[in-house]
């Protein structure tokens, strides 16, 4: 049974160490022009130029995972008209919401799509410097003297291969991963954090979907905090770098593309009114500056209707005489019915 489920495990890795090994090995082949080959350094900037491919590839999903996150925000008063609507039905409160998500074109699993494809990869590269290091067996494109190298080499003095509970009593490598583990917890805690105080309006703070991302909030960096310790230093780095890209990558998202109704949005409002200020253009409908020089954004009002135009009365006299002697005063407004021609 066991050799069963190796095989099919096998056979799902195999191809990410190949991938994984033949970024990571032409990286390394750059980086070895002016460092050198056996370094620490080498290798680490090698898994840190792999991250910068993957978070790369894995860009158009970022994108995707950002519109679905605000979409369900936006959408949390809808599903909670449902919930008052079907709460004594689950099964039909389920189809309703899933239709809600359908029709608005979100999916309430794409904010975990870039997360689940990147654990592959991680446990690939995990399994490359694990089993590099302990047994120096290569794996994908690394040839066993590559392999060696790669599980001995050093940082300064301190084993990329190591781990904060498997140190060999080098000191440095705890201090280093301790530094890296809670750098990879701070990242992930104030990504999640952005994104809940920035991009979410005011009104989508309450209800389950604000209750499920507080408690994912709390708990993926105690998650990262508990299973960094035993990740190798290599794999640390890998993960920071992972996390400090998706922080930055958000940032300029929520920056340029914020939700509706939300800080962020107001945010983007004022710097565009400032910018059109400074530039003496006047500022975009909604938002106006101050005596001090200061934005403020308001809701435009709406324009009243224009009054109705009401025929003025005419008193009998004067339609007699507006009228051509002989006739019959025509309403206001009626046209004379055509002559017919004499033949």
């Amino acid at each position: 049974m066991f050799d069963f489920f190796g095989a099919i495990g096998g056979a799902i890795m195999t191809p990410l160490y190949y991938a994984v090994s033949a970024v990571m090995l032409a990286w390394h082949k750059l980086f070895s022009l002016f460092l050198p080959s056996d370094s620490g350094a080498t290798w680490i900037l090698s898994i840190v130029g792999l991250t910068l491919v993957i978070r790369a590839a894995l860009i158009p999903l970022f994108v995707k995972q950002i519109k679905s996150s605000r979409n369900m925000a936006l959408l949390q008063p809808q599903v909670r008209e449902l919930q008052k609507k079907y709460k004594h039905d689950r099964e039909r409160l389920a189809q309703e919401t899933m239709q809600l998500y359908k029709e608005a074109g979100t999916n309430p699993f794409a904010s975990c799509l870039p997360i689940l494809l990147q654990m592959p990869i991680f446990f690939a590269l995990f399994r490359l410097i694990d089993q590099a290091a302990k047994n120096g067996t290569a794996h994908g494109f690394l040839t066993e003297e590559l392999a060696e190298n790669f599980g001995a080499s050093e940082l300064f003095g301190i084993p990329i291969a190591r781990t904060f509970i498997d140190n060999d009593g080098n000191l440095g490598v705890s201090v280093l991963a301790a530094i890296l583990v809670i750098a990879m917890t701070v990242t992930t805690f104030t990504t999640q954090r952005q994104l809940m105080s920035k991009n979410m309006p005011a009104e989508a703070l309450t209800g389950p979907y604000a209750q499920q991302q507080k408690m994912l909030l709390y708990i993926l960096p105690l998650v990262f905090a508990v299973g960094g310790v035993a990740f190798p230093i290599g794999v640390l780095f890998y993960w920071t770098t992972s996390n400090l890209w998706t922080m930055g990558q958000q940032f300029y998202v929520i920056r340029r593309n914020p939700a509706p109704g939300t800080p962020a949005a107001q945010a983007k409002a004022e710097r565009d009114a400032e910018k059109a200020r400074r530039k003496g253009h006047r500022p975009a409908d909604g938002v106006s500056l101050d005596k001090g020089g200061s934005t403020v954004v308001e809701t435009a009002p709406e324009p009243a209707p224009r009054p109705r135009q009401q025929p003025q009365r005419q008193t009998k006299a004067q339609r007699s005489k507006a009228s051509p002697a002989g006739s019959k005063p025509r309403p206001q407004g009626s046209k004379s019915a055509p002559t017919k021609k004499k033949r």
